[in-house]
């Protein structure tokens, strides 16, 4: 690859954008070779060759994103592939720093935004991690591989049933292809036992109260009673048109290899959360506590919003935020005619049968009711939408009090994106809550926006298959405020939700900030998002957990949609009678995911570019 030649030549740009300075400031092209080509190209180039990089090193994401070349194989997760990977990071964070910003235009400068600031802050991050632990040039963890990976949320125990999913079984070669990928588990799970082990001696993990159960989420993985285990479903049903001793076979070989050496594998991996991991996770909450933990929680905090924010100033506009959704909620429970308190109104809630589904069919009904309405009214609020279809489907027994989630699709538009719903505790989400979680999830948010980003064609792949959270979550919560021009929230009660699910993502820049950075307790954080998200309190110990399982990703939500809605006021400021709320919405998601600072730049030249009231 000629864009690898660069490499040596620019190590300016690489210890420039080490040292810290904003993502995107530095333009220096010194030391860099003559191009070979013109910059468009060689930006094209690099990002191509990024993308078959990630997609060969990164095998689970490949299949995940319809790219079945790797079916075969795991990610390498050996402290010499984590530090191939860390080095490559600096090799593209300098490739993209010799193109000359100044001489790209249009989609391909926004391109060079984008990686910029994206490689700047996977380099910044690599060298927090190896400064986090002793033995800084072994220490098997990059921005790509993290010491954080299991938790409640996240793991094996989540990724693979999901990878069985994502891969594609329609030939002999597909379930030949799976088979060497149920082999290439025990190694896989021993490479990232080590990145745990690694965490666990050097005091670098999630909070033990964060984790307990996270030993119990691998029930059916570990199930010998294979038609129950979700790694053997693949040989349940038979997709493709296989020949019944073919299938014989397949099964026969599937549950050899299962038995023998899978779970086997994910039994000693559970053991070892069980027995060694959870047991030594440290007892502190906050990520301050950690090594280097307040420059880490800082990074954190960039990460997820893609803006260089402080605690305090997150703080203070979570706190706004929930003063302003407190007296939103007051006024509809004026509304309703109810008497009593904000707690006891939440009881009310809770306990009235009304509100409740009384089976999981009852509720996945409902919601593909809804599904059915709001599809008919998004052609009102985006000019474009896209192709790929989504289905609606409950969610997995073993993510247990999990929040309803979508799964993507696949960008080839071979596998449909899915809103997957939480059947596993009626209870937990009642009708009222609905409406906003499937706009959130479903559409016009994360099916809508991802996919749509997905099938832009003329975007370089790459842009097309990476996301940030500032922006699909901040795009998601926007989403949830666009229900009554969609037709949903004519419920007072449903409204309700709407706002309880706003005041929970204004309290978490309240209580992430709280737990990471000022030293609140568990039961401190609990006790807020009780108080103003109007949530019970199996719901808000789940969500503090997650919170210090993540540090800094539920900031996201409410920065990401501030600045959508401050986006859309000025847009609608400066164009007056010319704004189009359809044309808006497309400027925002059809060019992929952004970091906040490039949208910004994004929507301000597409403003610009609007006819005049003349033209």
């Amino acid at each position: 690859m000629k864009w690898l030649l660069v490499v040596l030549v620019c190590a300016v740009g690489t210890t420039r954008a080490m040292s810290g300075e904003p993502p995107g400031s530095f333009h220096e092209r010194a030391n860099c070779p003559p191009a070979a080509g013109s910059p468009a190209a060689s930006l094209h180039e690099a990002l191509d060759a990024e993308w078959e990089w990630r997609a060969a090193q990164f095998p689970e994401e490949a299949t995940d994103k319809g790219d079945h070349r790797y079916d075969d194989r795991l990610t390498d997760r050996s402290p010499a592939a984590v530090a191939r990977r860390r080095d490559h990071h600096r090799q593209f964070l300098a490739v993209i720093r010799c193109i000359q910003r100044d001489a790209l235009e249009g989609e391909d400068r926004v391109s060079w935004d984008i990686f910029s600031f994206l490689a700047d802050l996977a380099v910044r991050e690599d060298v927090l991690w190896m400064s986090m632990a002793p033995g800084h040039e072994k220490t098997p963890w990059s921005s790509d591989d993290s010491p954080f990976s299991v938790n409640q949320m996240a793991g094996p125990q989540f990724d693979l049933p999901l990878l069985v999913q994502s891969t594609r079984f329609a030939t002999l070669e597909d379930y030949t292809r799976y088979l060497s990928r149920l082999q290439a588990i025990p190694t896989s799970l021993d490479q990232l036992k080590g990145q745990l082990e690694a965490g666990r001696l050097a005091h670098v993990t999630p909070p033990r109260i964060a984790l307990s159960n996270v030993s119990s989420q691998f029930v059916s993985l570990v199930d010998p009673e294979l038609r129950q285990n979700p790694l053997f479903a693949p040989f349940v049903s038979f997709s493709g048109d296989l020949a019944a001793a073919q299938r014989t076979a397949l099964a026969k070989e599937a549950e050899q290899v299962l038995r023998t050496r899978v779970i086997p594998s994910i039994a000693r991996f559970r053991d070892y959360l069980a027995q060694v991991w959870i047991p030594d996770a440290r007892q502190t909450l906050g990520a301050s506590e950690l090594p280097h933990g307040e420059e880490y929680y800082a990074l954190a905090i960039e990460h997820s919003t893609t803006l260089r924010k402080t605690p305090s100033e997150l703080r203070d506009l979570g706190l706004k935020e929930v003063a302003r959704i407190d007296q939103s909620m007051e006024e509809v429970i004026k509304q309703v005619g109810f008497t009593g308190t904000p707690a006891e109104f939440r009881a009310f809630l809770r306990s009235d049968k009304r509100f409740q589904f009384t089976s999981p069919d009852e509720e996945l009904m409902a919601v593909r009711d809804m599904a059915k309405r709001v599809d008919a009214q998004l052609p009102t609020l985006f000019a474009t939408l896209p192709r790929l279809p989504y289905g609606v489907r409950s969610m997995s027994p073993e993510h247990g009090n999990n929040a309803p989630r979508y799964v993507a699709g696949a960008m080839d538009g071979s596998r449909a994106g899915y809103f997957e719903v939480n059947t596993n505790n009626l209870a937990a989400w009642p009708r009222w809550s609905l409406e906003a979680l499937f706009l959130h999830e479903a559409v016009p948010g994360h099916h809508l926006q991802i996919s749509r980003g997905q099938e832009m064609g003329s975007l370089p792949p790459l842009r097309r298959s990476r996301g940030n959270t500032a922006f699909v979550e901040g795009w998601a919560l926007y989403a949830e405020g666009l229900g009554k021009e969609l037709g949903l929230y004519a419920d007072p009660y449903a409204w309700f939700g709407r706002l309880s699910l706003d005041s929970l993502r204004a309290s978490r820049l309240v209580v992430d900030t709280g737990l990471h950075s000022f030293g609140w307790s568990r039961s401190q954080a609990i006790d807020y998002l009780m108080a103003h998200a109007m949530i019970d309190r199996g719901f808000a110990e789940a969500e503090v957990d997650r919170y210090l399982a993540w540090p800094g990703q539920a900031l996201s939500y409410k920065v990401g949609e501030q600045e959508i809605l401050t986006l859309r006021a000025r847009a609608k400021a400066d164009l007056g009678a010319r704004f189009d709320i359809r044309k808006f919405h497309n400027a925002v998601i059809d060019h992929g995911p952004l970091p906040l600072p490039v949208l910004d730049e994004v929507i301000t030249a597409w403003v610009a570019a609007q006819p005049s009231a003349s033209g």
